[in-house]
């Protein structure tokens, strides 16, 4: 099979890994804040909507149509987190649950969205390189916000939140700011997402891919950047290698979880458990 061939057979699969691992990212970036959310896989569709309608009912640049996608995302993230921001744990989880839900009815019922049929003959714009930079870019941007001191407020708010109170970090804002940075990539990258695979559904952003980006987080891991990379593309992966099998996914994804919990709760990139590792050696 010569190159073209190949590439022709799995480029969408390829880019897929890319903006999975993007999401996997912006999820992670909330779980490091002690957010439990539910929502990136709306904010996704949010993005992937916003920029496909720019392409083809405005016939705006691609640039500008990933732009605005972006910041469409961003401004229902900042709107719903002010609120809902105010909630933690199982009860954040729900809420957000519960607007991924209202976003997919919202698209279904929709006439410029296309209702229940979804956006179809959307152009092929978005290339290799483009998700490359998008990638590296989102990389760059959470490695320098790790290590900055908005960074360590957050591992500290995971950690404990009342005690990060008590030591003067003002966690409301923070919170919120991990929100709408987590938005913003997912916007981003369903942006991306809606360019090369032509034709948008609303089915594609409802409850199973918000649990495929949990279970890609939890699989990887949070305590570093390449575990959520890990775990995006092998979750992304899982179906193309177990294709006969694919009509149990959501399965596979639930017991992938249940394992992670109970003997990797840390992921598979735990630096910690790997340092260990080189020290045996």
């Amino acid at each position: 099979m010569s190159w073209a061939d190949w590439w022709a057979t799995y480029s969408t699969l390829v880019l897929s890994v890319g903006v999975y691992g993007m999401m996997a990212l912006s999820i992670s970036l909330t779980l490091s804040c002690g957010l439990l959310t539910l929502a990136n896989a709306a904010f996704m569709g949010i993005g992937a909507y916003v920029s496909a309608i720019a392409t083809t009912a405005f016939d705006l640049p691609f640039f500008e149509a990933l732009l605005l996608g972006t910041l469409g995302s961003t401004f229902v993230a900042l709107l719903i987190g002010l609120p809902v921001l105010r909630l933690s744990g199982v009860y954040l989880a729900m809420a957000t649950l519960g607007f991924g839900e209202v976003v997919r009815i919202i698209l279904l019922n929709l006439d410029i969205t296309g209702g229940p049929l979804g956006l179809n003959g959307i152009p092929s714009l978005t290339q290799w390189w483009h998700v490359l930079s998008a990638l590296l870019g989102t990389v760059f941007l959470l490695r320098c916000l790790r290590a900055s001191r908005i960074g360590r407020a957050f591992e500290a708010i995971r950690e404990d939140e009342t005690a990060a109170r008590l030591m003067g970090i003002n966690t409301h804002p923070l919170k919120l700011l991990a929100f709408v940075l987590g938005a913003a990539i997912a916007g981003l990258a369903g942006g991306l997402n809606a360019h090369y695979t032509f034709t948008l559904s609303p089915g594609n952003f409802g409850f199973e891919n918000a649990v495929d980006i949990l279970t890609m987080a939890v699989l990887g891991g949070i305590r570093g950047l390449p575990g959520p990379l890990l775990g995006g593309a092998i979750v992304t992966l899982l179906p193309e290698v177990l294709r006969d099998l694919q009509d149990y996914r959501m399965a596979a994804n639930g017991l992938i979880l249940i394992l992670v919990v109970l003997f990797l709760p840390q992921g598979l990139w735990d630096p910690q458990r790997i340092r260990g590792w080189f020290k045996r050696a």
